[in-house]
């Protein structure tokens, strides 16, 4: 068998790079009209992922009646000492359900047409810190 040396010649090929934009969450949004991108990523995902609870009533979700919140059952009632303990175990449910999150401190005031909850949050295996203020609005909905 007659052996015949090979060599190729690298001709006009590009090297194609990937640029990697998350080290830990991926995710995709359809919420912002006005985004460049749909795509999600690390952090955002996480606080997306929060409000999409947040802003279900609990029960709507067909096929999951877990999944979202008593707040919208109880936004036209005085934040009374019962209906904020049910709101807050509510939320520590939910922030229990987020292994990504570490909740800190948990806020619930009253406003005009609705609560304000206060929440801070450590993201897990990181060590950022964030405080987000979410106002459920009777009127406008959700506002972050």
């Amino acid at each position: 068998m007659v052996q015949k040396n090979l060599t190729i010649k690298p001709g006009n090929i590009k090297a194609q790079t990937t640029v990697k934009s998350s080290q830990f969450y991926k995710g995709f949004s359809s919420i912002d009209e006005n985004a460049i991108s749909p795509r999600l990523y690390d952090y955002d995902v996480v606080k997306q992922d929060l409000l999409n609870q947040l802003n279900t009533r609990k029960g709507e979700r067909v096929m999951n009646p877990g999944f979202g919140t008593i707040i919208w059952d109880l936004i036209y009632e005085p934040l009374t000492p019962n209906i904020k303990q049910a709101i807050a175990t509510d939320i520590d449910r939910i922030l229990a359900s987020e292994p990504r999150l570490i909740p800190t401190q948990v806020n619930i005031v009253e406003q005009n047409y609705g609560f304000l909850l206060e929440l801070t949050v450590n993201y897990a295996n990181t060590d950022l810190s964030e405080q987000i203020k979410l106002a459920f609005d009777r009127n406008v909905g959700l506002m972050a």
